[in-house]
Order: structure tokens, then C-alpha cells, then sequence
């Protein structure tokens, strides 16, 4: 199941141009991303409020969304092997564009099944984009600074995160000031289908360096080696899948949580600017992650961080008022260096089984899909601020994977882990 999907490893610039300029342009896409992924948490309780929906009938928003990610990151890496990243990005683009434009006829005819077949596709151009930027900004340069490009790269994403619910809480929640209605998400989505229009115009008329493959597709064909006989990559895929899962779930409450009297009392229209300080203070971890993992080691560091993490969920659960709110908000710091750390550690080692493992971990990304469901179903059968207690649950699993899972002499059997 993990697909083709390229890696860093396997690809060189073939035509030398502005690698800068190429840089410049490709930061626009992770960008993009970012701030389309963060509208979710403004568009969900939204949608929930205007279809009449429980929790878990909401949270069809992330599963949708990111189960894009798991059914056509494999197509995607075929696709960019196929035309080439530069047309690979206009085609993501190009998608995105078509998902956002589903969401005019499916605010007229009111019905929730179009919104998430247009969520769906918007999801699948975003897949393309991922598939095609992060090896592609990885060899735009010297080979000893290509994780700080990406680093770089990820921190113009987060400003995105950061960026995006100001932008949904204006236009969308500002737009239904007095009636909750699915035509409010019209327009911010017709602005964001004309402005993809515009970057797929402009990826079509710059020109940017071509990056082929160098990959010997026998080389892990001939091993005998496989990517489940490696215990940090099989319990990693299952870390990625519950730290995006736990992270995407957190975000998607965060507005009805701070909604409730107990806690917050806020407005929607309120509540949905606040969801920026969660992808903020991330942003901001990212910086000060890297300066720490200088000193601690990477394992060490993703432990603490989700040891922390569920500390501040305890406090989420257990407290009212401001301390509720700034505690959960404060868990965005903390999720800072996981993604990276978690995929770094997987994929150690694996040398030619590099390329599958990396696939097999991006497809965990469907945990974003799976892990919201399970909270809406905690917080329909409890409360909102009870149903935290699942992501908490993840972090826990990923404090374990940091001390023990990712280790690589650990010789536990994987036949029995259902990856």
C-alpha cells in the first residue's frame, strides 16, 4: 500500500536554473495547503450548526478530507512519474481549485454529501501538491542543507495554519452574524478556487528546474529484505497515524469547546480566531524545536513533548474557564517537532526500502480522517471536553514509541501489529 512516492534520495535537478526563485515558488504551495487544511476547523462546527449534526456526523469533514490522503497518495506518485512535478503541481492545483468550486452548488441545494465530495476532491489536489513539493524542495540545493529548506519549507505551512481560521472566521462565521447558513462558505471558497486559478497559471508559465528520477526500481526488488521486518517502521506508521489524527481532532473541537458556558462563553465567529493561537504556537515550536534537538536528542525530545502534551489534556479535561481553554491551545507548541521527529526515526536505516517506507508513512496520514470520528463519537456519548481524553490516548502511544518503538535494536515480532 505504500505506493510510489517519491523521495529526496532518489531525485537530482537535471536543468540548472534559479534554484531560489524555484524555492520561493514552491514555499507559495506549502503555504496553500496549510491554510486550505485550517479552514476545516472553522468550516466544521459551521456545517455542524447549519445541518443540524451531532459530533461524529461532523467530523465526516475530516474523513473525508484526509482519507484523500491514504486513497490517492499512491495515484498521486504515479502521476508525477508520469508528467513531471512542475505539471504534477499545476494538476494539484488545478483540483484544489475544482473542490472549492463544488462548494457553490452545494451550498444552493444544501445538501452535506456534496460538501464532502467536494472536501474529497479538494483533499486529492492537496495530496498531488504534498507529493509533489516536499522531494522537490528537498534537491533544490546543497544536499547538507535540504532539511532546512524543508524545515524552512514547513514553517511557511504553519503560518498558513496560523493564517487560515482568521481568514474562515471573517468570511464565514463575520458572514452569519445573525443565521447560521450553508451559504456562507461560498465566497471565501470562490476566492480561494480563483486565487488556485491564478498559482496554476503561474506554475504553467515560470520555469523551474527539472528534477528526475535517479531511483534503481530493482534495488528493493532484489533485497530480501521487507519494510515490516523494520519494528521503527512499523510502530512509526502507526505513530504518524495517531499523532495527525490527534492533532487534527484537537483543532476540529476547538470551537464549540470554547463555545461552552463553562469555558469560554465565546461566539462562534469568537471562538474561530482563537483556533490560530493552536496552529501558531506550533509554528513557533517548530523554531524552537529545532534549536533544542541541537542539544537533546530527537527521541528524547518527542517523548517529553508528548508526556507534556497529555499533561495539558488532563488540565483540558479537569478545569473550566480560561485554564480549559489556554492548556488545550497550548498542546498546538508541543505538537511542533512530532511529524518530523516520528518520520525521521521511522524511516532510519531502511537504505533502498527508503522509498516504500516513506509511502507507507505518508498514507498514515489517514489518521487525520479516523482519530475525529472516534471524538465525535466520545463527545457524543460524553461531553466535548471529555472526548479530549482520546487524543490523549495518542500522544500516550507516541510518548512509548519515542522511548521504546524506535529503537532499532528492538527485536519484537511486527507480524502481530495491524499497520
Amino acid at each position: 500500500m505504500a505506493g510510489n512516492i517519491p523521495t529526496a534520495e532518489n531525485l537530482k535537478i537535471s536543468q540548472a536554473t534559479n534554484t531560489k526563485f524555484a524555492f520561493i515558488a514552491m514555499t507559495t504551495l506549502f503555504f496553500i495547503w496549510g491554510f486550505i487544511t485550517a479552514l476545516n476547523d472553522i468550516l466544521i462546527p459551521h456545517l455542524k450548526a447549519a445541518f443540524e449534526l451531532n459530533y461524529t456526523e461532523a467530523m465526516l469533514v475530516q474523513f473525508c478530507f484526509f482519507g484523500a490522503y491514504f486513497i490517492i497518495s499512491p495515484f498521486a506518485g504515479k502521476l508525477i512519474e508520469k508528467v513531471g512535478y512542475q505539471k504534477g503541481i499545476i494538476i494539484g492545483l488545478s483540483t484544489i481549485a475544482a473542490g472549492c468550486l463544488l462548494f457553490y452548488p452545494a451550498a444552493e441545494v444544501e445538501i452535506y454529501l456534496v460538501f464532502l465530495l467536494g472536501l474529497f476532491v479538494l483533499a486529492s489536489g492537496i495530496t498531488i501538491l504534498q507529493v509533489s513539493a516536499n522531494p522537490y524542495v528537498a534537491v533544490l540545493g546543497d544536499e547538507q542543507t535540504a532539511a532546512s529548506r524543508l524545515n524552512l519549507a514547513q514553517a511557511i505551512n504553519s503560518l498558513g495554519h496560523t493564517l487560515g481560521p482568521i481568514f474562515g472566521a471573517a468570511l464565514i462565521f463575520g458572514a452569519a452574524a445573525t443565521a447560521i447558513e450553508a451559504s456562507a462558505v461560498q465566497l471565501p471558497y470562490l476566492i480561494l478556487a480563483s486565487v488556485m486559478i491564478i498559482a496554476a497559471v503561474v506554475f504553467y508559465k515560470i520555469k523551474l528546474p527539472v528534477i528526475t528520477s535517479v531511483e534503481n526500481p530493482e534495488a528493493a526488488e532484489k533485497t530480501h529484505d521487507s519494510i515490516f521486518k523494520h519494528p521503527p517502521l512499523v510502530f512509526g506508521t502507526l505513530a504518524i497515524f495517531l499523532y495527525v489524527g490527534a492533532e487534527v481532532s484537537i483543532g476540529s473541537f476547538l470551537v464549540n469547546f470554547f463555545a461552552e458556558s463553562h469555558i469560554g462563553g465565546l461566539s462562534e465567529h469568537e471562538a474561530s480566531k482563537m483556533v490560530s493561537y493552536y496552529w501558531g504556537a506550533a509554528m513557533i515550536g517548530r523554531f524552537i524545536g529545532a534549536a533544542l534537538m541541537r542539544v537533546i536528542k530527537p527521541a528524547l525530545l518527542l517523548a517529553s513533548n508528548a508526556v507534556i502534551a497529555i499533561l495539558l489534556i488532563s488540565l483540558t479535561i479537569n478545569s473550566d474557564g480560561p485554564v480549559a481553554m489556554w492548556s488545550i491551545l497550548t498542546v498546538g507548541l508541543f505538537n511542533s517537532i512530532m511529524f518530523p521527529t516520528i518520520f525521521t526515526l521511522a524511516i532510519k536505516g531502511l537504505g533502498p526500502l527508503t522509498g516504500r517506507g516513506s509511502g507507507l508513512l505518508c498514507q498514515a496520514i489517514v489518521g487525520g480522517a479516523v482519530i475525529p470520528m472516534f471524538q465525535g463519537m466520545a463527545a457524543d456519548a460524553s461531553s466535548v471536553q471529555a472526548s479530549f481524553m482520546v487524543p490523549a490516548l495518542a500522544y500516550l502511544y507516541i510518548a512509548w514509541y519515542a522511548l521504546k518503538g524506535a529503537n532499532n535494536e528492538n527485536k519484537q515480532k511486527v507480524a502481530e501489529v495491524n499497520v
